[in-house]
Parts: structure tokens; sequence; C-alpha cells
């Protein structure tokens, strides 16, 4: 049995989501980020890509209430990125 992807709605505030992509643009600018980039591998699919071309994944996104910190963030191509959207990684 499938989930029920509504079931794990948050209510977040514009303001929350302005927020955390702010402090996912910081975040981005950081050594760590440049280091988990640099290997240039996909999170989900294990491709290889030039690290320019990772983007940063949150695994639970903002617009559910996901926060953009270490813990919450994946290098991701940009093909798994966009499929993923707004999902859950279950």
């Amino acid at each position: 049995m499938t989930p029920d992807p509504d079931a794990f709605l948050v209510p977040v505030t514009e303001e929350e989501i302005r927020r955390e992509r702010r402090k996912a643009r910081e975040l981005r600018e950081s050594q760590w980020w440049k280091n988990r980039t640099s290997q240039g591998v996909c999170a989900h699919c294990g491709g290889r890509f030039p690290p320019r071309e990772l983007t940063m994944d949150h695994l639970v996104p903002v617009i559910r209430g996901g926060k953009s910190t270490k813990g919450n963030v994946v290098p991701s191509c940009k093909t798994c990125n966009t499929a993923r959207k707004h999902s859950l990684p279950f």
C-alpha cells in the first residue's frame, strides 16, 4: 500500500520558506558543500557528474517543512532533483 503523500503535509509560511532558501544559499557556499560535490556523485542515481552540475536536493523538501541543514541536503543531478519535485524520500 502506497502512503498518501498529503498525509505528510506540514503548514509552512512563506517567511519560513524564504528563510530556509536563504540558509541553503549560504550552505552552498560552504566548504562542507564543496567537499560533498567534489566527488561528483548524485546521491539518488549514483551517476558521476562535474561538481558544478550537481544541485542541492532537500530530502524533506522545504515546502513540506524540511530544513536547510547538513543532514537534510544531498548532491543531486538535475534530472533526479527535477523528478523528485516535492516528494518525500520513501
